[in-house]
C-alpha cells in the first residue's frame, strides 16, 4: 500500500533514493522494484533487520533489475548521517507526527535533498486524525505515538519555510480512515473484535485484488476523507538538474 506518487516523482534507474522513516520497508521496495539506488532508513534495528530479509528476497525472485542497489541503514532522523545534496529524492512518509522537534527533521530532509531534487512528506490528514484523537488516547499517547496533528498548509508553509518549492497536494487511502476509527472506538490492541478482522479481510482483500470497484470508490472518497495527505516538494536548483 504506497502512499507517495512514484511516477510524480520519477522515480527509476539510476535515481539514489533515501526513505527516511521507512518502517516496514513499503516505499522502499517499490523504489528498488523500479531500479532506483535505495537506502531504507530507519531508528528501529527490527524493523530494518525484516527490510533486509525482503531486499534479499525480491532481488532472488528477480523483482528488482540487477543493477539496482538497496540497503537498509539505522539512525535518527534528527541528524541523518549523509552530506548535503546526497539524494535526488527524499521520502519521508507518516513519521513527523511522531517527532516532537519537527522542525529540525524537516531541516535534514531539506539538507540531505540534491538541488532540483523532490521531497515527498506524508502525514495523517487532520479530520480523519482528529477524529481517532477523540475516539482514544491509546491510539496517540503512548511511546513513539503522534505528538501533534497537522494541517496541511502548516506543514506546507514549514517546508516551504526552509527554501523548497511546493509542487503538489493529493489524498490517499480513504478506506482505511474508517478501519481506523473503529479500532479506536473498540480499543486500538483489540484485534479480535468481529468487526475490526471482518473490516481488516475487506482491506487486505482490496489491496491484493484491486477492484475496480473499490479503486473508484476509494478516489472519489480520498478528497473527503483520505487518512492521509501528501505534500510534493522540488529543491531549487540549477539549470538542467533533475527536476
Amino acid at each position: 500500500m504506497l502512499t507517495v506518487d512514484f511516477d510524480r516523482l520519477r522515480i527509476g534507474p539510476g535515481v539514489r533514493v533515501i526513505d527516511v522513516g521507512c518502517g516496514q520497508g513499503r516505499h522502499s521496495f517499490e523504489a528498488y522494484r523500479r531500479g532506483a539506488d535505495v537506502v531504507a532508513f530507519d531508528q528501529s534495528a527490527d524493523d530494518l533487520a525484516d527490510v533486509k530479509l525482503v531486499f534479499g528476497a525480491l532481488a532472488e525472485a528477480g523483482e528488482a533489475p540487477e543493477y539496482a542497489k538497496a540497503e537498509a541503514v539505522q539512525g535518527d532522523a534528527l541528524a541523518l548521517p549523509y552530506a548535503d545534496g546526497e539524494f535526488d529524492v527524499v521520502i519521508a512518509s507518516e513519521i513527523l507526527e511522531h517527532i516532537p522537534d519537527d522542525d529540525r527533521a524537516v531541516a535534514e530532509l531539506v539538507r540531505i535533498l540534491k538541488p532540483g531534487g523532490g521531497l515527498a512528506v506524508t502525514v495523517p490528514r487532520w479530520l480523519p486524525e482528529r477524529i481517532c484523537w477523540l475516539l482514544s488516547d491509546e491510539y496517540h499517547a503512548n511511546e513513539g505515538g503522534h505528538v501533534r496533528i497537522y494541517r496541511a498548509d502548516e506543514l506546507r508553509r514549514k517546508i516551504t519555510g526552509h527554501g523548497l518549492r511546493f509542487v503538489h497536494r493529493a489524498h490517499a487511502h480513504a478506506l482505511h480512515a474508517p478501519y481506523w476509527w473503529l479500532k479506536c472506538a473498540v480499543g486500538v490492541r483489540n484485534d479480535d473484535h468481529p468487526a475490526v478482522t471482518a473490516y481488516h479481510r475487506l482491506l487486505v482483500w482490496d489491496m491484493m485484488q484491486r477492484p475496480p470497484a473499490t479503486r473508484l470508490a476509494e478516489a472519489a472518497l480520498d478528497p473527503l476523507l483520505g487518512k492521509s495527505v501528501a505534500l510534493y516538494f522540488s529543491k531549487p536548483g540549477v539549470p538542467g538538474a533533475r527536476r
